[in-house]
This record gives C-alpha cells, structure tokens and sequence, in this order.
C-alpha cells in the first residue's frame, strides 16, 4: 500500500508530490494525460507562491523561465493609446523579498516543479487516467484507466474543475457564472514583422465582436510567442480554435494580419466561473486546486491558490503518516475553505470591473493567514494592532545575520527566538525541530515563535514556556520523515 495517491499532474499535483517526497513519503501521482499540460493558462505567479517555490528549492529556475510582466498598451483600431502598469510595483525588502508577479506560461512552471519532483525520486504515471474510487476505514482503492489498480493511505484530487474525483464522491460546488460570454485563449507564435512589440501587453477593449488581450510570453528558443484572450460579445458564439480561425480572429481584431501568425501552439475556450467545493474533504479524499476551487482568470489567482492548497496539506498528510493525531487533516479544510471563498470573490469582482484594475496587494496573498484555526496558539495579551501574531505569514529578514527564509527552508518546524537572549529548548532538535536565536527585529519584535513547515507562525509566546505542550498537541506532527 502506498501512502498517498495524487490524482492529475498539474501545478497542485506536482507541487503536493515534490514536497511528499521531501519528506520521504511514499506517493503515487497519475495523470490522465500522456505529458503534461502544454498551454500557458496560468501565467502568472504571485510573490506568496514564489516564497513556496523558494523553500521547495526552485524558484531559481522558475525566475529564469519567466519575466516581469511588460506594460498595459490600449489600442484604438490600429491607433496605439494609453500605456499603464496593470500589476502594482515595488521594491523588495527584507521582510518581502519577491514583492511583485512574475510572468511564466504554466506549461513552464510545471516543467520546472516535475523536475524537481523527479530530483527528489518521485515519477508521474501518465496515461493513467481515474475510472472509479472507493474507500474504506484503512485506505482508498482507486482504478485507472490502463487496467490498474493503486491501494493508498489517502487520496488526493488534484485533477481540475471538471474533477472526476469529486464527481465520484459526489461533492457538489456551489458558484455561478461570472461572465456568459465565452473566451478563447491560446498561445500564438508570430513573425519576427508583427506590428506588436514584445514589451508591451496590448489590449484592444472594443474590437469588432469582442475584447483582445495579447500579452508576449518568455519563450525557451527565444521565439515571439504570445498568449491571446478573446472574449465574444455573441453569448451564444462557440468559439473555433483551429489555427485558421485563430489567425481570422487576429486579423479582424487587432493590428495583425493572418500571415502574422506562424503558428498556434495550443488553444481552448472556457466561460468564466466561480465554484466553491461544500466540502475540501471526504474521509480520506481530499480536494486540492480547481478540484476544490473554480476561479476566473481575472488577477491571476487560480494557480497560486492551488499551489498554496498543496502546501497546506502536504506536511499535514507528512505529519499524520509518522504519527500525528488524525484531527490534525481537519485543519486542512478548515483552514483553505475561508482563503479559497475571499479570493474567489475577489477574482469575480476584478473580472466585472468596468474599468481597468490596478492589482495590487490583495493579490499578493502575502496576506493570508490563519489566525482563527484550531491549529494557531497566541499565548501573548499585550500586542500592539499591527504586531506579527500566531496564524500570520512569517517574514523574511536577515536579524543577526541569519536569513530566515533559509532557517525555514525544507521540512522541519522552526522554533525561533526573537531578542529573548537565550536558545529556546535546544533539545527540540532531535525530534526534528529546528531552533534558531536572533536579537529583536522589527518583523517580530520581540518573542518565540513556531513557524509551521509552510511558513506559517502556529504558536506565539513571550517565552518557550507552553511551547511543549503545543507541539504534544499538534506536532509529533512536526517530526518529518528525513
């Protein structure tokens, strides 16, 4: 028997199985597909996920794959016009050190993750598809399309919006459709003579049948190769994704003539929804990504909280499976329902904005945090508002010297004394606890903290005193497997 079964090798998938296999546990991740997904859909990664990507040790990689994201350009026509920045910019700081989105197509990024993955000794099953799944009060039984069968511990969906998982369990979603006019996205490669440059995102609001969004993408081979976006004025259109439709679009939409189009590597056409699973957890099934969460494309936000799913209940699965107690899965849902449910309405109303959106901090989700789960422990009482408080994000900085995103890195727990003077409980460090001492920064002030495996604070005090306990509670959880 396996430990975990992961259902569909997106960026969720990829990203819950790389960190399994960190932490040395056995999983199985299959795929539907023959290889991975080839389009740019999700290009966007917010400064939250690449922190993730940075402790999963491939944000180097993903940085050299992508770019900054290039300047709004509205067209009138065949007139260019208006030029302004869509993504609010700023400057790292200690405490943020990858403050604004970074532009790489997904098919890029799941590259990126499923070389990691197969780093750390981990493989994906393609062709593998999901036909049936059951389970019972010692694991799941799950049949796959190439005559298969896989026996597992838990069971993850990982497989999209149209996810077969949560068909199987009957798990409904409750949304409604934020947009009736269909889109169509695809990835267009053009000639070195389109009249579009590659430093700007071009945008034509009131083209002949519908909106066009044009927005040039990184590209391996150093190829002009753009991502489209149509939206159709007609609700009844059903868009045509052939190549030759493809370039038709172009043409009568935009500055580009059909000859523009050298080639159309991938395109599909969707309506814009928002969807919220009624439940993230069945027994031992768990959503995860648009499994459990349907979001429109508007402030690039379905990618980052699939990843933050992932990395919310793989050391959670991790800790159960070396002994933590089982109600430690049900923070899981409890924690990811309320972040899922606020970033889908805020995605809904960015898409429904009239005018164009500044996106700036909320879309960061540098924000998120846990303050009212089961599994945060604020033991302090004198805290100013804005003071960093057990459930929050914790910050990076460098007090003493020490970075502390690499204090946190992998999969340990962080034990961390902020400007107490003395090493917090040393001997936690044979049960896989990591202590770190450093004098007071502003980032923290002064205190204890234990920072959870996904970089969030689980436990706050003024001293270690009560930090044992805490750990008793919800950590023999905190002992990975290597």
């Amino acid at each position: 028997m396996t430990d975990v079964l992961i259902v569909g090798a997106g960026p969720t998938g990829l990203v819950l199985a790389a960190d399994l296999a960190r932490r040395g546990v056995d999983a199985v991740l299959v795929e539907r597909a023959d290889g991975l997904f080839p389009g740019s859909r999700g290009k966007g990664l917010q400064p939250r996920t690449q922190e993730v990507l940075y402790d999963l040790g491939v944000l180097d990689a993903v940085r050299a794959a992508g770019s900054e994201y290039p300047t709004m350009r509205i067209w009138e026509g065949e007139v260019p016009g208006q030029e302004w920045d869509m993504m609010e910019r700023a400057e790292p700081t200690e405490q943020v050190p990858f403050p604004d989105g970074w532009l790489i197509p997904q098919a890029r990024t799941q590259e990126v993750l499923y070389a990691r993955l197969r780093e750390l000794g981990g493989e994906v099953r393609f062709g593998a598809g999901l036909t049936g799944l059951t389970q019972d009060a010692d694991g799941v039984t799950a049949d796959l399309d190439d005559g298969s069968t896989v026996r597992a511990r838990y069971a993850v969906a990982a497989d999209g919006g149209r996810s077969t998982v949560r068909g199987l369990l009957d798990i409904g979603m409750t949304g409604e459709t934020v947009d009736p006019k269909p889109m169509l996205v695809a990835d267009v490669r053009v000639t070195d003579d389109a009249p579009v440059p590659d430093t700007h995102w071009h945008v034509w609001p009131k083209a002949p049948e519908g909106a066009v969004a044009f927005c040039p993408l990184p590209s391996p081979d150093g190829g002009r190769v753009f991502q489209l976006i149509a939206q159709y004025a007609d609700e009844s259109a059903l868009p045509d994704t052939s190549p030759a439709a493809v370039a038709k679009l172009l043409a009568l939409r935009t500055v580009l003539a059909e000859e523009h189009v050298a080639e159309v590597l991938w395109a599909s056409d969707f309506r814009a929804r928002a969807a919220l699973a009624d439940r993230f957890r069945s027994g031992r099934v768990f959503l995860a990504g648009d499994a459990a969460h349907v979001h429109s494309p508007a402030g690039g936000q379905g990618l980052n909280t699939s990843v933050q799913d992932a990395y919310n209940l793989s050391w959670k699965l991790a800790a159960v499976l070396a002994g933590a107690p089982e109600s430690l899965l049900d923070t899981y849902e409890e924690e990811r329902i309320p972040v899922a449910a606020d970033i889908l309405g805020v995605s809904t109303r960015i898409h429904r904005s009239e005018a164009p959106v500044k996106r700036g901090g909320e879309l960061r989700q540098l924000g998120i945090g846990y303050r009212q789960s089961a599994l945060t422990a604020e033991t302090r009482t004198e805290l100013a508002g804005d003071a960093l408080r057990a459930g929050d994000r914790a910050p990076d900085g460098r007090p003493g010297g020490v970075r502390l995103f690499d204090a946190f890195r992998g999969p340990h727990w962080t034990l961390l004394a902020v400007g107490t003077g003395d090493a917090p409980l040393p001997g936690l460090e044979s049960d896989g606890i990591r202590t770190v001492t450093v004098p007071a920064y502003e980032a923290y002030g002064t205190g204890v903290f234990l920072v959870r495996p996904d970089g969030y604070v689980g436990w706050a005090g003024d001293s270690a005193e009560g930090v044992v306990e805490y750990l008793a509670r919800a950590t023999s959880a905190a002992r990975p497997h290597s």
